[in-house]
């Protein structure tokens, strides 16, 4: 429905204005995320089930760097007794947003150093397109001392496609999602799936691990395929909170396991819940995620 300007400069709307932005955040601080034991448990029952987990951190912008090494650092203290098991069998993996560390090296090692200490191994998430040079720098500074390290690579930028050519023949964990920063170079696909599994085929083929992060079944069956028909060891990821019934239940048939990324911190809560404002129908997926419903 089309807003009139006389209706947005109304009284009325500038209020409704403030609290769809303001409510997320009130109610992040009323239902914050998954604790770090709360994560232990989760961590858990996705092992018990044949699968394993990405935890990732979500500040809310008012986050020292510090202290969100400091909270990574109790929540690897937390899994240390859930056993890391191989890298894509069981391991835990810790999703790295760079941009909130302001792409210190020095907290990447320390997170680096911990994590490998614990059998566990970074990824960075992808985030704008002006940061995917730092953010692969890193990746490369990291990998001859952390050879489990990895990255997110999105599929809407068209520079994606060169980005995998360059790091495919390392031991880099590549994670390909949708993306949902648009393409600095105003690159907007026509077919999105299409280009997805254009970059799946540019990595089919590579002996380190690809993950599938996608809730469409039919497109997860397809990109799972180019890269078990390649031999490349690859799992499905999901994300909590969203519907992955179909989604498992392809990668059960094709044999290929299971990641469930865990989003926890203050920023989750006020993230989904801005998400589903914009989105109702995810309404009732971050509902059973906020209410922390132990459904791995």
């Amino acid at each position: 429905m089309k807003v009139s300007a006389a209706l947005r400069e109304t009284a009325i709307w500038r209020a409704a204005r403030a609290i769809r932005h303001e409510w997320p955040h009130y109610a992040g601080r009323v239902f914050p995320g998954p604790d770090a034991r709360a994560l232990h448990g989760l961590c858990e029952g996705m092992q018990r089930r044949g699968g394993s987990t990405t935890i990732g951190y979500f500040d809310d912008g008012s986050i020292p760097a510090e202290a969100i090494v400091a909270a990574y650092a109790e929540m690897m203290e937390q899994l240390g007794a859930v056993t890391p098991g191989a890298v894509m069998s069981g391991g835990v993996a810790l999703a790295i947003k760079a941009p909130p560390l302001g792409f210190d090296a020095a907290h990447f090692r320390k997170l680096a150093t911990l994590a490998q200490g614990k059998g566990m191994s970074l990824i960075f998430d992808a985030h704008g397109s002006a940061d995917a040079d730092a953010t692969l720098a890193a990746v490369e500074d990291l990998l001859p001392a952390f050879p489990a390290t990895g990255c997110a690579l999105p599929a809407r930028w068209a520079r994606s496609l060169g980005d995998a050519a360059r790091l495919r023949d390392s031991s880099a964990r590549i994670r390909v999602v949708k993306g949902e920063w648009p393409d600095a170079d105003g690159h907007a696909p026509a077919d999105m799936d299409a280009d997805y599994l254009k970059l799946v085929a540019a990595l089919a083929g590579r002996k380190a691990p690809v993950g599938i992060a996608t809730h469409k079944p039919a497109l997860a069956e397809q990109a799972l395929a180019l890269l078990i028909a390649a031999d490349t060891p690859c799992e499905l990821e999901q994300l909590r909170g969203l519907p992955r019934r179909r989604t498992v239940a392809v990668a059960r048939r094709l044999g290929v396991p299971v990641r469930l990324y865990i989003p926890f911190g203050p920023g989750w809560t006020p993230y989904a819940i801005g998400a589903a404002l914009g989105r109702p129908h995810i309404i009732s997926w971050m509902l059973r995620d906020v209410l922390n419903r132990p459904d791995v």
